[in-house]
């Protein structure tokens, strides 16, 4: 396992790192199940686990903080807040009103006094920087967090953040988690620029483009992803975006069986590449999964291999641009443009 600066913090955090989205009713595991996956993540060198209030409605944290009971200290526990968590039009968002609320839901659900990372999920554009940073830089002085950061803000988002911050005498965001893979490429345009120019760590989700780059999807194979069975339109061949990813993936095969490198070294060795990014976030549903992501953990990819990567997904490109998550509100609410 090779390990990294965590942004400016000082805090050495593993390149590869454990999301944990699919413990509980998402990726229908059981405590025991969760808690052998972390197990092994931890034998196997990871030392950062990643959660959020809304994966299973809770039930995640749960779960992480009954596997990482007697451990704590040696686990640099991140989670995060925004999406909704009930049917109450105030339980969700940034608003301090939320932030301080719920963040005491997660250290309860999670049996910690404190998170070494906060982040807010998605911008809130209905919340101003300042309210969002000011709460956070309390909860910060008060001990229940050490640091905190953003997850698929827009770049322009990110240097609003970091100037509010500065204009207020605030705590600033000192990592951001935006979706990454070689088949979502469009972040290296301009969210990893200033993720570099303003020093944030960067701890990419989805590097395995929920499944696609696993391996398991080639062409003339039914697609039985658990992914797939309750999202079939990002799987659907029919479609133009998913028959474009169906062509990259054949080609990179090619490449990755060239390079004597399983599906998953090969995407796992081209985000942990970058130099913007300190860890790729894997999402395992079993110990299968887990290690044939680990095996990994220690893959550098040589310049031609890159190089011909960039040949089938040209930098900066996006093959699916319709499931970014970090789309501006005016581009998806038509009365934000109109007169």
């Amino acid at each position: 396992m090779q390990y990294r600066t965590l942004g400016r913090t000082g805090v050495q955090v593993s390149s590869l790192a454990l999301g944990a989205m699919n413990f509980g009713r998402i990726g229908r595991t059981t405590q025991d199940e969760a808690t052998a996956v972390v197990d092994a993540a931890l034998e196997g060198g990871i030392n950062l686990i990643d959660t959020a209030d809304a994966y299973s409605d809770g039930e995640s944290e749960e779960m992480v903080g009954k596997a990482i009971a007697g451990r704590r200290d040696d686990i640099v526990l991140a989670t995060k807040a925004y999406l909704p968590m009930g049917d109450e039009r105030n339980h969700r968002g940034s608003s301090r009103r939320w932030l301080v609320t719920e963040l005491d839901n997660s250290l309860r659900r999670l049996g910690v006094d404190h998170v070494d990372l906060y982040q807010i999920h998605r911008w809130d554009p209905t919340t101003s920087d300042e309210e969002t940073l000011s709460a956070l830089t309390d909860l910060q002085r008060a001990g229940k967090i050490r640091y905190f950061g953003s997850s698929t803000f827009p770049a322009y988002r990110i240097v609003q953040a970091q100037w509010a911050a500065r204009e207020h005498h605030l705590g600033r965001y000192v990592t951001e988690q935006p979706s990454y893979s070689i088949l979502q490429r469009g972040i290296e345009t301009h969210v990893l620029p200033v993720t570099e120019e303003y020093g944030l760590g960067v701890l990419a989700w989805s590097p395995l483009a929920s499944g696609w780059l696993s391996g398991a999807i080639r062409e003339g194979r039914d697609v039985t992803t658990s992914r797939s069975a309750f999202m079939p339109q990002r799987f659907d061949t029919a479609i133009p975006a998913n028959r474009a990813r169906l062509d990259a993936v054949e080609q990179l095969a090619g490449v990755a069986d060239e390079a004597g490198l399983t599906m998953i070294q090969l995407a796992l060795g081209f985000v942990t590449a970058h130099p913007a990014v300190t860890s790729a976030l894997i999402g395992p549903r079993t110990l299968d999964h887990l290690h044939s992501q680990l095996a990994a953990a220690d893959t550098v990819l040589s310049a031609d291999v890159l190089d011909a990567i960039d040949s089938i997904v040209a930098p900066g490109t996006d093959l699916a641009a319709h499931e970014k998550n970090d789309t501006p509100p005016a581009l998806l609410d038509p009365a934000l443009r109109r007169r």
